[in-house]
């Protein structure tokens, strides 16, 4: 965006002593910025819904209501206009990685100082992506790897709730329930999860749904 003193920011993160400190550190760095904070996966779509114009998401991978990397899916795949900054205290390389291929525009460290974060931010306000300067993601992907990846990018954003869901133990009756579907419509959408992710059981998509929020990708096939 060309005027980031207008942009509008969501902070989703369950920690309010940090969501502060990153509004406090934004508001120092991007003057006039209009903040969001949100503390669950619900609070953050309730948010989004009522703010289209939103510039950007500060996304925190363990909060409530997300799987691992299913909330950037999510977001990714229902608002894909938005950039998505992953802000986490993980800093494994391979966690960066899987976050840039699910579509992030940034990745950065909770270890990061205010600066740098401030520095990062602007970047990806301005169009760019950012991820720290000692993370090499210019390696190649394993095939398995890369094949679960595309998979699961390939979910809509109701799929992705519903996989989560899936995970959490509901049933067909209960996801119905929680986003104010018919049955059939789950059955639907379990269906297509199914087919998506080349496998022939909810059983099966339960297992891809764990794998999503461990990050328990495969490992490259030793040479």
């Amino acid at each position: 965006m060309s005027d980031q003193s207008e942009a509008r920011i969501i902070i989703a993160d369950d920690h309010p002593l940090f969501r502060g400190a990153l509004r406090q550190a934004i508001g120092s760095l991007i003057t006039g910025a209009t903040i969001i904070e949100a503390g669950s996966f619900d609070d953050m779509t309730k948010e989004l819904a009522g703010t289209a114009d939103a510039d950007l998401v500060l996304l925190d991978l363990t909060m409530p209501g997300v799987q691992g990397f299913s909330g950037l899916m999510y977001l990714r795949a229902q608002h894909p206009g938005i950039p998505v900054v992953v802000v986490s205290a993980n800093d494994d390389p391979a966690t960066i990685r899987r976050c840039m291929e699910f579509g992030a525009a940034g990745y950065i460290p909770k270890s990061l100082d205010i600066d740098g974060m401030g520095a990062a931010l602007k970047v990806v306000l301005a169009g760019g992506t950012w991820t720290p300067a000692d993370v090499d993601l210019s390696g190649p992907v394993d095939r398995e790897t890369g094949e679960i990846v595309k998979r699961l990018a390939s979910l809509t954003p109701q799929q992705v709730r519903v996989l989560m869901m899936l995970s959490e133990g509901l049933l067909n009756k209960q996801i119905a329930y929680e986003l104010g579907v018919s049955e059939a419509t789950v059955k639907a959408h379990v269906s297509a999860i199914l087919q998506k992710l080349g496998v022939e059981s909810r059983t099966q998509a339960v297992i891809a749904a764990s794998k999503i929020a461990a990050g328990q990708w495969a490992a490259p096939a030793a040479s």
